[in-house]
This record gives C-alpha cells, sequence and structure tokens, in this order.
C-alpha cells in the first residue's frame, strides 16, 4: 500500500504546523483532495524559496491530489507583509500580469495541468472587482482587530509603521480561501511557515462563512543549519529563470553549499529515494563532495533538464577538477588584426564582461585575483599577445572559480 504523502512530506522535513492533524492526514489517505498554495508576482521568476512549495504540490499531485495554484495578480498589487520590516513595492497591472505569464511557464517544470489535474487560477479574477463596502461588511466583520495585530507579520510592522493597505492584506488572502473553496471545493491551504496566521485567518473565515470543513498547513522555509534563507548569493537571488541564473551557476551553488546541509535539500528538493540519502548520509570528509555532486546534478536536472545537468557537471569538473579547461566554458573570440592592436587584458575582461569596469578589474589584480594560463597577473597594463596562445587559445582565470576562453580567429 502506498504511504500517505501526510507521512511522506513529514518523513522527508517538509511540515512545520497543521491546523488539525488527524483530520488533514485522513483527507490526504485517499486520492481526490484540492488544495491550494499561493505565488505572489513579485518579480519575473520563480526562485529557489517558492521551489521548495513546488516539490510539496509535486508530491501531493504524485499521490493523486489536485493542486491550485494560485498566482496573485490581485494580493500582488499590495503586497504581503509577512517576513518583512519595510513596506513592498507596488507593482503596476501590466508588470504583474508579466510575472503571473512566466510563473505559469515555470510551474509546468514540477506540476501536470494536463487533463485538470492542476489548475491555476489568478485572484484578480475576483479582488478586481470588489465592493469596498460589501467586502468590508461580509468579510471584515468576521475578523478581530485585536487578534490580527498579535500576527507576526504585522507585530514586527508595528514598530516601523503598518499601513492600513497592509493590514488589509490578511483579509484578502483569507477571502482568496473561501473563494477557493466555493469554486473548486479546496479544502487545504498549503505555505511556507511565515504565512502560519494568514492561513489560520483563512481557515477560520471558511468555517465562519460556510461552516466548510477548511485546514492548513505549512512547511519549513528553505534556510541553512544556521538558520539563514538559502538562495541567495552576493549577485542575489538563485532563480529558476536560466536567463537570471545560468544553469552552470544554479548548479554550482548546490554543488558548494555547506556540508551540514546536503542531506536537507536533498529531501527537500529532489525525489530521491530516502534509503539513498541514507547511503550519501553516511558519508564524510572528502566523500561529502559524491553527495554534493549527486544533490547539484538532481537539483538542475528537474529545474532545466537531464541533458543540460549533465553538460554543466561536465563543465564543472574539467574546470575544478582537470585543470580548468572544459569545451563548454564561456569563450570570446579576438581577431589577429585586434591583437595586433596590442589590448590590455583589462580592456579584454571588460568586452567579455568578466568585470564591470576596469577599476574593479584593477582592484582584483591587486588582490592577486587574475590569471592568464595560471600565470597571476601583477601589472594593470599586462598586454595581450600572441605567445599568450597555445594552440589558439588561452585561459583567464578570476578568482577560484570563474574560467574564460579566449581563441583567436
Amino acid at each position: 500500500m502506498a504511504q500517505n504523502v501526510f507521512d511522506t512530506l513529514k518523513e522527508r522535513g517538509y511540515l512545520a504546523q497543521v491546523t488539525h492533524e488527524q483530520e488533514v492526514r485522513e483527507l490526504l489517505g485517499k486520492p481526490g483532495a484540492v488544495f491550494y498554495i499561493g505565488f505572489d508576482p513579485t518579480a519575473d521568476s520563480l526562485h529557489v524559496g517558492h521551489f521548495v512549495q513546488m516539490m510539496v504540490m509535486a508530491h501531493m499531485q504524485q499521490a493523486g491530489h489536485k493542486p491550485i495554484a494560485l498566482l496573485g495578480g490581485g494580493t500582488g498589487m499590495i503586497g504581503d507583509p509577512s517576513g518583512r520590516s519595510d513596506l513592498r513595492q507596488v507593482l503596476t497591472v501590466d508588470s504583474i500580469k508579466h510575472n503571473v505569464d512566466r510563473f505559469k511557464e515555470q510551474m509546468k517544470i514540477l506540476i501536470d495541468f494536463s487533463t485538470d489535474k492542476a489548475i491555476m487560477v489568478d485572484n484578480a479574477d475576483w479582488l478586481l472587482d470588489l465592493n469596498y463596502i460589501e467586502f468590508i461588511r461580509d468579510i471584515g466583520s468576521q475578523f478581530s482587530v485585536n487578534r490580527m495585530l498579535t500576527a507576526e507579520c504585522y507585530k514586527q510592522r508595528l514598530e516601523k509603521g503598518l499601513t492600513f493597505l497592509e493590514f488589509n492584506y490578511m483579509l484578502l488572502q483569507a477571502y482568496d480561501f473561501l473563494m477557493l473553496f466555493r469554486k473548486h471545493n479546496c479544502q487545504l491551504q498549503l505555505g511556507g511557515d511565515d504565512q502560519w496566521s494568514n492561513i489560520l485567518a483563512g481557515v477560520d473565515l471558511v468555517r465562519r462563512k460556510d461552516q466548510g470543513s477548511s485546514f492548513g498547513m505549512t512547511f519549513k522555509l528553505l534556510t541553512t543549519s544556521a538558520g539563514t534563507k538559502m538562495g541567495k548569493t552576493a549577485g542575489g537571488a538563485v532563480w529558476l529563470d536560466p536567463n537570471k541564473t545560468t544553469p552552470f551557476d544554479f548548479y554550482q551553488y548546490w554543488r558548494n553549499i555547506d556540508d551540514a546541509d546536503v542531506i536537507n535539500c536533498m529531501k527537500l528538493l529532489t525525489f530521491m529515494p530516502m534509503e539513498e540519502i541514507a547511503e550519501y548520509a553516511r558519508l564524510e570528509d572528502a566523500a561529502i563532495n559524491d553527495a554534493k555532486k549527486k544533490l547539484a546534478w538532481e537539483v538542475t536536472a528537474i529545474v532545466h533538464g537531464r541533458e543540460t545537468a549533465d553538460g554543466v557537471k561536465k563543465q564543472a569538473e574539467d574546470l575544478f577538477e582537470r585543470g580548468g579547461r572544459s569545451d563548454d566554458m564561456p569563450s570570446t573570440s579576438i581577431s589577429a588584426d585586434v591583437l595586433d592592436q596590442g589590448p590590455s587584458l583589462l580592456d579584454i575582461m571588460l568586452e567579455a564582461k568578466l568585470i564591470p569596469s576596469k577599476g574593479e578589474g584593477r582592484r582584483l589584480i591587486q588582490q592577486g585575483g587574475v590569471y592568464l594560463n595560471d600565470e597571476q597577473i601583477n601589472d594593470f597594463a599586462r598586454v595581450v599577445v600572441k605567445s599568450d596562445f597555445a594552440n589558439n587559445e588561452a585561459i583567464i582565470r578570476k578568482g577560484k572559480k570563474v574560467y574564460h576562453r579566449l581563441t583567436l580567429d
């Protein structure tokens, strides 16, 4: 007999809080439960924090349940104050529509939307045309301000000033649940643990207004063993869009995470069997690198496809384990005419977008972080000449991990 997906989610470490554990477990014990997760379209790509939510949806769908991906075209015009100490930027209708369209494509990585197995809805469909007086009379009357002010998402904003715009957010998210319950018989709202207060409000509203069986469940946010949010780099978020985070950089992010985080990420971000993960958990010291490679390949294969994952894995191994040369590394070609003019290495690095400015290039050289064919460069005015090329190629290295091939036309 197949394992109850509730137990699967618990075993893999997703679950944080649940409103009615026994009832939820019974609901998920047989196929056909309808559940939803909300995504506010504040950017034009999903990131790895959203990826955890998509994995939960995929586990649930594989167990025979029906996901609703609720895109916040309406709530996105206000912004969720949860986890924020500042006011979110309010987006335009056009930018929200563009972001919603991008999300739809990325969700298909993991969720099967064919033949009504899952649906996408946009809360703009019912929020943008609301009559405010009717809404406040009908929905606002169900909420206690005293109770709302005890919610974590509002407490931390009170010190800096909570706008009434944001204060409405909990009502709108709760109303979403009520609408999905009425339209699609949706009984379960899922979300990250920072959404607990909003989810409780929705569960309560469905029970008060329609006496419906409604439940909420949150899962852990993607954090390191030290408790900080994962998915951030010096360059910003780790995005699912290959144009915002290249598949190579995506692979390298997971390849380079801390040893202590590898097993948790395998549980949350891959479909690897728990028995196989347990084998990797036994590895120690340098052998943990094998677990990191496995994790990086598995996550990259889900997001970008197996062929791309194979390619970036080979590229990384060529660069970092086989002397820094790879057929797949980024390249810039230089004509013999340009080379005859005596271009500086800084000029070429700027052209190849390896540095944002010559000033940054000089700083890197000063810190000993620029190499040409494994020779450390100390001269700001170093000129690239024909003798630097062997078999019509030369390799620039920036820091320890950024390699770039120059080819001579």
